[in-house]
């Protein structure tokens, strides 16, 4: 019964993206469908994480197909927990979609929906090919969420991000045809560790692997994200922050373990990506000047953080790796909800003129602990993150790793804190551009707008107080990553 209902997370929402188009501009029941439906998502996963919480894997055939053919969804521990963390994210960003008015437009609820079930589907199939017309589904929806308001810097924006990822996407498709071409199959657990028995395999999997780390922002193919996601609706860069480049960051995880089998010749390469990563994007915030463009370089530097575990391909790494993962997601749409606040308070994001603090001092005080959980700071669910892969590298003896993790983690605190001194306590953030445009008007900030952010920032909180449970979860996740042999065997004989 169970395992039927691994459909659900895709079915869901796009039965609901069929009814918020009827429902048209009826906003207060389009709010309701959509919110419902990713509610049964997310108690959907909860259900899955429950049922998957000892390591075992739950699959499902679909479509009627024979097997070895059939397209097949399977929820192991690490799939279940990024359903219910995307899908608790997805929902308190349409709360705060509708504070925020990105939600006003008619096209918002079904475009949302599309793009929800299509992440949901990428973190439950078994295919390659599905995966890859999954993660479409996924995109299509974003490039019109992208500038579906907006003027003529978000039509900039969303063709450099439609080119983006229309290139990364072809490229995905060739390495199919590729990996078709030599092995006959799709399935990736048929696949499994084929990449570390023939070479032919291994350059057919690099290349999927190269279109999803320009997908995830992965050092040097970055360039992308920071020229585009400020540019984006507050809550729909909210949403992109733990929908879109973490799918890509989740198939990386997963192919790497499987395809690969984690075969050790290619660590060093992750290695290098993950610390290039860290320590571009953290830099890149420097000079920035908004609060949405200096988080969305921090967006790339954590990347490289979760993809430092995988690199170590331990059992201590991957338990890192998919902490800091789940965690990261709620942490850093905190983040990103308190600058679209913020911009809606005040009318921009410059670090100018703040003492915002004393008017709006809830908001503040989750901005605060969002930032200090980014920083790795106690006793956050980031510190617990970031201790927690700080071991795992230095029982790896990878001390290159440790000190640049470390360097990163302050200067991230030193952004945090200039944001905090121009936004928040007073001014003193440097010279603003000309061509940010004069202030607007500042007003309060309503509920809508400020209690998304206390909710995301409460899990760093509860995360970090009582790390043990998702510590436990994370663990049992990485011993399936470490020996795929269960997952493999269940995807075969679903």
């Amino acid at each position: 019964m169970i395992a039927t209902s691994l459909a659900l997370p895709v079915a869901v929402p796009l039965l609901a993206a069929g009814s918020a188009i009827l429902t048209g501009r009826r906003r207060a029941l389009t709010r309701a469908t959509v919110i419902a439906a990713n509610l049964a998502v997310l108690a959907l996963g909860a259900v899955l994480l429950h049922r998957t919480a000892d390591g075992s894997v739950l699959t499902k055939e679909m479509g009627g197909w024979l097997p070895g053919v059939a397209i097949v969804f399977a929820a192991d521990t690490f799939g279940a927990l990024m359903l219910c963390t995307t899908s608790l994210l997805v929902v308190v960003c349409l709360v705060f979609a509708a504070a925020t008015g990105d939600d006003r437009h008619p096209l918002f609820a079904p475009l949302t929906l599309l793009m929800s079930a299509g992440v949901y589907g990428a973190l439950l199939t078994a295919d390659l090919f599905n995966l890859f017309v999954l993660i479409e589904v996924m995109l299509a929806p974003s490039y019109a969420l992208l500038t579906l308001t907006g003027g003529r810097a978000r039509v900039s924006a969303g063709r450099l991000y439609l080119v983006v990822n229309l290139l990364a996407s072809t490229l995905f498709l060739g390495g199919l045809a590729v990996l078709y071409g030599i092995t006959g199959t799709l399935n990736l657990a048929s696949l499994a560790n084929a990449a570390r028995e023939i070479p032919e395999v291994a350059v057919a999997g690099g290349i999927l692997m190269l279109a999803m780390a320009t997908k995830a922002a992965v050092v040097p193919l970055h360039g992308w994200l920071p020229r585009t996601y400020p540019a984006a609706g507050p809550a729909v860069t909210a949403l992109f922050s733990g929908l879109l480049t973490k799918v890509g960051v989740y198939v990386i995880i997963r192919l790497y373990a499987v395809l690969y089998g984690g075969d050790p010749q290619w660590l060093w390469l992750v290695m290098a990506a993950a610390l290039l990563t860290m320590v571009v994007g953290v830099l890149g915030a420097v000079g920035e000047h908004t609060m949405r463009s200096i988080l969305t370089f921090h967006m790339v530097s954590q990347i490289g953080y979760i993809l430092l575990g995988l690199a170590l391909f331990t059992g201590a790494g991957l338990t890192a790796t998919v902490f800091y993962l789940v965690q990261y997601v709620l942490v850093k749409a905190a983040l990103l909800v308190c600058a679209g606040s913020v911009e809606a308070v005040r009318g921009d994001g410059r670090l100018d003129g703040g003492r915002l603090a004393r008017r709006e001092p809830l908001l503040a005080l989750a901005f605060v602990v969002a930032a200090f959980s980014l920083a790795g700071l106690p006793p956050f669910s980031g510190f617990v993150a970031k201790l927690t892969l700080l071991r795992a590298a230095a029982l790896d003896d990878a001390w290159l790793a440790v000190t640049l993790a470390v360097a990163v983690s302050l200067l991230t605190l030193l952004s945090m804190l200039k944001i905090w001194t121009g936004v928040f306590a007073g001014s003193g953030a440097p010279p603003v551009p000309a061509d940010c445009g004069p202030a607007r008007p500042e007003r309060r900030a309503g509920p809508g707008l400020v209690w998304p952010a206390v909710v995301l920032a409460s899990f760093s909180v509860l995360l970090g107080l009582g790390a043990e449970p998702l510590l436990v979860l994370s663990q049992t996740a990485a011993e399936g990553l470490l020996d795929t042999s269960t997952w493999v065997e269940a995807v075969r004989t679903p």
